[in-house]
C-alpha cells in the first residue's frame, strides 16, 4: 500500500514524522495531495497542550489546500459545483454528523458528534502530510478559477472566524470605527473584513511593528503600540473615537489580559466581540458595572461553519490582486520541520507559516 508523511504529535510536545497509509475515498469523500497546510497559533496550543488533552495520537493541521487525487462517487463539490482529479479544493476541518439537533435544528457548529480530529493510525484530514482523507460530511469546495493558494491559505481558518464572529455577534456597520487587539491571522482578518465593510476607522493594538505595517496594508488607518501604557493606548484609541468611544472592538489576540482592556476600551453602547481566546484557557477580572453603565454587548464566536468557509475563499479570490494578501504567507516549512514551524509561529517570527510538502527538511 502507498504512503505518504505526516507530523504526528504523540504526546504534548512530541512530534513524529510518521509514513502513514494514503487509503481509498470513502463514499462522498475525496482524497487530496496537500499542497498548502497551514500553520495556525491553535496549533501551538494544542501542541503545548494549553488547549487541553487531545485524543492523541493525532496528526496536526486543520487548514489545508489540496489537490483531488481521487474522488468517492460524486462530481461536485459541497456548493454543488463540478469537480475532477486535479482541481484544487479547500475544505472546512470539522466533520459533522448531519444528524443531530445543533446540525438540523439550530444550524450551529459544531455539533454534539463533530470530529475535530481522528486518530492517527486512521485514515486522516490531518494538513501537515502529503495527503489528506477528506471523510463524507467534511465539506470542502473548489477554489474560484484563477485563485492563489497562497492568497487563499495567507489568513488560513482566521478569516472563517472572522466572518463566523460577524455572522453571529452583528456585522460590521458602515462608517462604525473598530479596535482590533492583535494583529495576527484573525487580526489582520478582522482589518480585511471591517475594511471592505466600510468602517470608517480600523485602529490595530499589536507590540510588533512589522505587523502593524501589514495590518495597514490589509485597511488599518491607525495603530497602536503595545509598548505604550495601557491608558495612553486607551487616549490614543478615544481621541480618534472621539467621546463615546469605540462602537466595535474584536478580540484577536490570544492573551488573555486583552480580555478586561478589550471591555474598558468598548464604547458606549458597543460591541465586544472574543475570537482569538480560544486556546487560551484562564479567567481575568471585569467590572460587571461596566458592562450595564455603558450598555455594551459582550460575544464570543468560535468553530466556523462550511459557509464561512467557502465565503472566505471566494473573498480572499476576490481581493488577491488589491490587497498583498499572498505575501503574508513568510515562511514554508517541510513536514518533517513542523516543530520549527510552531515555534516560529510561537514566537511570533512569522505573519504566516504553512507546511509545504515538496519542501525538503532544512540541515
Amino acid at each position: 500500500m502507498a504512503t505518504g508523511r505526516a507530523t504526528v504529535l504523540v504526546e504534548p510536545n512530541k512530534l513524529e514524522t510518521w509514513d502513514v497509509p494514503v487509503v481509498e475515498p470513502e463514499h462522498g469523500g475525496a482524497l487530496v495531495r496537500i499542497v498548502l497546510g497551514g500553520v495556525c497559533g491553535s496549533d501551538v496550543h494544542i501542541t503545548t497542550g494549553q488547549a487541553g488533552i487531545m485524543p492523541f495520537p493525532i496528526i496536526l493541521g486543520h487548514e489545508g489546500i489540496g489537490r483531488i487525487e481521487k474522488l468517492g462517487g460524486f462530481d461536485t463539490d459541497y456548493a454543488g459545483v463540478p469537480v475532477k482529479p486535479g482541481d484544487l479544493v479547500y475544505w472546512s476541518p470539522i466533520s459533522a454528523c448531519h444528524r443531530c439537533h445543533s446540525c438540523n435544528v439550530l444550524d450551529e457548529t459544531p455539533c454534539e458528534n463533530s470530529r475535530f480530529f481522528e486518530d492517527a493510525n486512521k485514515p486522516n484530514w490531518g494538513s501537515y502530510a502529503d495527503f489528506a482523507w477528506l471523510p463524507n460530511g467534511l465539506a470542502f469546495f473548489k477554489l474560484p478559477d484563477g485563485a492563489d493558494p497562497l492568497a487563499v491559505a495567507a489568513l488560513g481558518c482566521a478569516l472563517p472566524t472572522v466572518l463566523r464572529g460577524f455572522d453571529r455577534c452583528g456585522p460590521v456597520r458602515l462608517g462604525e470605527t473598530v479596535v482590533v487587539q492583535g494583529a495576527g491571522p484573525v487580526g489582520l482578518s478582522a482589518v480585511l473584513v471591517a475594511k471592505q465593510a466600510g468602517a470608517r476607522d480600523v485602529i490595530v493594538i499589536d507590540g510588533v511593528d512589522s505587523k502593524l505595517e501589514v495590518a495597514r496594508s490589509l485597511g488599518a488607518t491607525a495603530t497602536v503600540s503595545l509598548s505604550d501604557s495601557p491608558e495612553e493606548r486607551r487616549r490614543q484609541i478615544y481621541d480618534i473615537a472621539g467621546p463615546s468611544g469605540p462602537s466595535l472592538v474584536v478580540e484577536a489576540s490570544g492573551f488573555l489580559p486583552a480580555f478586561p482592556e478589550g471591555v474598558d476600551l468598548t464604547g458606549i453602547h458597543g460591541r465586544y466581540v472574543i475570537l482569538g481566546l480560544w486556546g487560551a484557557i484562564g479567567t481575568q477580572p471585569i467590572s460587571p458595572r461596566d458592562m450595564t453603565t455603558k450598555n455594551i454587548t459582550i460575544a464570543g464566536a468560535t468553530f466556523p461553519k462550511p459557509k464561512h468557509y467557502h465565503g472566505a475563499m471566494h473573498l480572499a479570490a476576490q481581493l488577491q490582486d488589491k490587497v498583498p494578501l499572498a505575501s503574508l504567507v513568510t515562511h514554508r516549512y517541510a513536514i518533517e520541520d513542523a516543530g520549527k514551524a510552531l515555534d516560529a509561529v510561537h514566537h511570533g517570527k512569522v505573519i504566516k507559516a504553512v507546511i509545504d510538502p515538496e519542501l525538503s527538511p532544512a540541515s
